[in-house]
C-alpha cells in the first residue's frame, strides 16, 4: 500500500474553477415579454439574481455578451437595470429561439477565447436548453446559472434543468460563481466589489455583512 505523500500536493488554481480569465458571461433574453410568461419562481427573485450575476461579470472584469429575441416586435428590450450595469454592451438581437444558431452570438463568444460559459436567461426550457446542448456540442463548458434563469413553470425550469445537467452542463447560482470568482478573502483588489454585490443583492448574507461590518468595523467577509 502506497501512503500519500503530501509533500507532493501545491496549492495552484485547479483548472475546473471558474475564474476571471477563462470565464465568459452570456444573458439571454432578460425581456419583459419573456418575463411576463415565468411561473417557476419569484420574478423579483430572478432580478436581483441577474443584476448580482451581471454585477459579478463587471467587477471581475469577465467578458459578457447580452442577446435579446425580436426585441422591436414582440419581447421589448432588455431589462433596463440590466443594460445599466453593462452600459457598453449593445444587446444582439435575433430571430432564432436556440442563440448558438445565430452566428452573430456565437461569433461574440468565440472573440473571447473562453471556453467555460456562464449561461443565464429565459426561457429554460427552450433559449437555454438550446445553447446550452449545442456549446456543450461544440465542446463548450456550460455553467448554468438557476436563479437567474425562468421557465413558464417549475416544472418546466427543473426538467430543463435535468437535461442540461443530463447532456453535461454544470447547475450553480449566481452567488456561487461570486464566490468561486473571490475564492480567496485576501484577493483586495475585488474584495470591496464582491462584498458590496452581497449586500444589495445576496439577502439575509448581505444584510450579515452590514451587521458585522457595523460591530465589527474594517472588513467584514
Amino acid at each position: 500500500m502506497t501512503e500519500f505523500d503530501v509533500t507532493t500536493v501545491q496549492a495552484v488554481p485547479s483548472e475546473d474553477l471558474l475564474t476571471p480569465d477563462n470565464a465568459v458571461f452570456l444573458f439571454v433574453d432578460h425581456q419583459p415579454q419573456m418575463f411576463f410568461g415565468v411561473g417557476s419562481d419569484d420574478r423579483q427573485s430572478i432580478v436581483n439574481a441577474t443584476l448580482g450575476l451581471a454585477r459579478t461579470a463587471k467587477a471581475f472584469n469577465v467578458p459578457a455578451v447580452l442577446t435579446t429575441v425580436a426585441a422591436e416586435s414582440f419581447s421589448g428590450h432588455i431589462l433596463p437595470d440590466l443594460q445599466a450595469v453593462l452600459p457598453d454592451l449593445k444587446p444582439i438581437d435575433r430571430t432564432t429561439m436556440n442563440a448558438w444558431e445565430d452566428p452573430a452570438v456565437v461569433e461574440a463568444i468565440k472573440a473571447t477565447g473562453r471556453r467555460k460559459i456562464v449561461l443565464s436567461g429565459l426561457w429554460t426550457e427552450v433559449c437555454l436548453v438550446l445553447p446550452t446542448l449545442s456549446a456543450l456540442g461544440q465542446g463548450y463548458e456550460v455553467y448554468v446559472v438557476a436563479d437567474a434563469s425562468g421557465g413558464v413553470s417549475k416544472t418546466a425550469h427543473d426538467h430543463a434543468l435535468q437535461r442540461m445537467v443530463n447532456a453535461g452542463a454544470v447547475p450553480v447560482t449566481w452567488l456561487q460563481v461570486l464566490l468561486e470568482l473571490q475564492r480567496d478573502w485576501a484577493r483586495g483588489e475585488t474584495y470591496v466589489a464582491t462584498t458590496d454585490i452581497v449586500k444589495q443583492h445576496g439577502g439575509a448574507y448581505g444584510l450579515g455583512l452590514h451587521y458585522a461590518g457595523d460591530f465589527l468595523g474594517g472588513h467584514a467577509g
